[in-house]
């Protein structure tokens, strides 16, 4: 990999290894957390609930299913748009406009 990396350093920007490590660590835990929700709702019948906030750029699509989902959504709502305002302020702060 690091061969690949001076062969192609004018390319783009350079990842670190650690950086990427995690980036692909991610993934894989909610790959991992998906599949056992999956093998969760098959096999034990609940009646549990369920909300889902997926941001598409700048549009939220909000799903929900159970008798408490408006809770759930409502929850993930907010967490999405304090992670975005987080994102604003720590993008200003460090200068990083184009």
């Amino acid at each position: 990999m690091l061969r690949i990396m001076q062969e192609h350093e004018d390319e783009g920007t350079e990842i670190s290894s650690s950086f990427l490590g995690f980036l692909i660590l991610g993934g894989a835990l909610i790959f991992i957390g998906v599949l056992v929700l999956l093998v969760a709702s098959i096999f034990f019948d609940s009646s549990g609930s369920s909300g889902v906030v997926i941001f598409i750029g700048p549009f939220p699509l909000v799903f929900g299913k159970g008798p408490n989902s408006f809770w759930l959504i409502l929850i993930g709502i907010i967490i999405a748009v304090l992670s975005i305002a987080l994102f604003l302020i720590m993008n200003r702060r460090l200068g990083l406009r184009h």
